[in-house]
């Protein structure tokens, strides 16, 4: 079972993930009209298998353990390769960036619904943590007026990120179960590498059926889009797996799901940075909150230690 206590190591493991994944958001809004966002998504795991090849080869030959797992495997590459990211890529043609990692802040709620289902136990300090995070996560919806949430509209882009976040809280539980093989587990390249295997068939197939029944926009090829594709695959994608996959293994899927939660606050830096929306007061406040919910739902007595 994995450990519940909070080292600085896993605090940075947990930490830059959300700051991938914030900058992953900027990035997709920027190029939402250059490529198609299924296709954004396939061509970035393409990248990713490429770049994986040199560090984990020794995946793919017989006697690895990878083909023999292939229905968990197949399961994993669909909600993590397949599914989360040409979801918030949908999302981004509708949404905003901050608005997408808004939502994408309920994932503490759904992996402690998830967690039920595998048997995991939910704790009154963990249940606090929910509620001070997602308190956080309300004052930046309402942008520090109460009133504000009685006027808030959903748009499309907004549940296709609820339908994301749902993929990637299965997935976390997912990571923790037991039975693959520890050749496939002993290095996270690897370990990925099997993931991708997998969900890139998933992702090609969505991409297709976005071509025929959809009507995406032209892919405008060059230098832009190719410095964005290539940064999302060396950073939410490899940076952002290593360490995430590597903090749920020592916390556990609930503690670390809190960690997600600063994605829309490093979202609001960074669209202030690159689309000029500087952060505001309650912006501060809704970190407060939120990193409150993070110590709070990872503390431990000291009877329990």
């Amino acid at each position: 079972m994995p450990s519940q206590r909070l080292t600085p190591s896993t605090v940075a493991l947990l930490t830059l993930p959300p700051l991938m994944w914030a900058s992953n958001a900027i990035v997709g809004r920027l190029v939402a009209g250059m490529i198609p966002p299924v296709l954004l998504n396939f061509l970035r795991w393409v990248l990713v298998f490429a770049l994986l090849l040199p560090l984990a080869a020794s995946v793919l030959r017989r006697g690895s353990g990878l083909w023999d797992h292939r229905r968990g495997l197949l399961l994993l590459g669909l909600l993590s390769v397949g599914c989360y990211n040409a979801l918030q890529y949908l999302a981004l043609q509708t949404s905003t960036p901050i608005n997408v990692t808004l939502v994408g802040s309920s994932l503490p709620v759904w992996m402690l619904a998830i967690g039920l289902l595998f048997g995991a136990a939910v704790s009154q300090r963990q249940l606090l943590g929910a509620a001070l995070s997602i308190a956080g996560v309300l004052v930046v919806l309402a942008r520090g007026e109460a009133q504000q949430l009685l006027h808030l509209r959903l748009v499309p882009g907004d549940l296709y990120m609820l339908a994301a976040t749902l993929c990637w809280a299965a997935y976390s539980w997912l990571l923790t179960r037991p039975g693959y093989p520890a050749s496939l587990r002993a290095h996270w390249a690897g370990f990925l590498m099997a993931q991708v295997v997998f969900g890139l068939p998933w992702a090609g197939a969505f991409a297709l059926g976005e071509a025929l029944w959809m009507e995406p926009v032209a892919t405008a090829w060059g230098w832009p889009l190719a410095g964005a594709l290539l940064y999302i695959a060396l950073g939410p994608s490899l940076t952002a797996y290593l360490c995430w996959g590597a903090g749920v293994r020592r916390v556990g899927p609930s503690t670390a799901g809190f960690f997600a939660n600063l994605t829309p606050l490093f979202a609001v830096l960074l669209s202030g940075l690159v689309l000029r929306e500087p952060p505001r007061l309650y912006h501060g406040l809704a970190f407060a909150l939120i990193a409150g919910g993070i110590v709070v739902s990872s503390h431990r007595t000291e009877a329990a230690r």
